[in-house]
């Protein structure tokens, strides 16, 4: 590694840093806005948590994944999951963010960020599919378990990434869990934290 290499590398982290002052549409238990940082932190957590139920899968790649996936948002901000964006439009927008984050990384290291967010943007891998579903369920935890305004939809949790963990009999079973603490949402039986 050469001192043009290590300026890039130094470069690249402070840009990412802005992750950190990325706020979430999500609260954690005691009111406060969740950052980007913090909900990457904890999905990174939660698939090391998850790991020993998937070992045919490279827990490696599924912590890359895990912590890229939300990379750009250090620059674009963060989309509410409840946003109808158009997703194609997103990922152009989430890519050239990226793209930039990246810019001063070696050319090698800028392809690999690249592509580990391709991968997960497009779930082309069975890592890649088993964090998107860690990434919806970790932020229907955080609705549950946040202290949300009064008029928060907990329903929409319901159906929220459905589609990602209904795929896997694992995260079936986390989703069936969380499911009946958001129910339970909806009945008041659990008041915000």
């Amino acid at each position: 590694m050469n001192s043009e290499e290590v300026s890039g590398v130094l470069a690249f982290i402070k840009k990412a840093e802005g992750l950190k002052n990325t706020l979430r549409h999500s609260f954690t238990s005691n009111s406060r806005q969740e950052s980007a940082a913090e909900h990457s932190w904890r999905l990174c957590l939660f698939v090391m948590a998850c790991a020993p139920w998937f070992r045919n899968l490279d827990c490696e790649k599924l912590l890359r994944l895990a912590v890229v996936h939300d990379l750009a948002e250090a620059v674009c901000g963060d989309t509410p999951a409840i946003c109808r964006e158009n997703k194609e439009l997103k990922a152009v927008r989430e890519r050239a963010a990226l793209a930039e984050i990246c810019s001063t990384l070696p050319e090698g290291l800028q392809k690999e960020m690249l592509s580990t967010w391709e991968e997960y943007e497009s779930a082309s891998t069975d890592e890649a599919k088993l964090v998107k579903g860690l990434d919806k369920l970790e932020t229907l935890i955080q609705h549950n378990q946040g202290r949300n305004p009064i008029n928060f939809d907990y329903k929409f949790n319901l159906a929220y990434g459905k589609e990602l963990t209904d795929a896997d009999d694992t995260l079936t079973l986390f989703r069936k869990n969380i499911d009946e603490e958001t129910k339970n949402k909806i009945n008041n039986k659990i008041p915000d934290c």
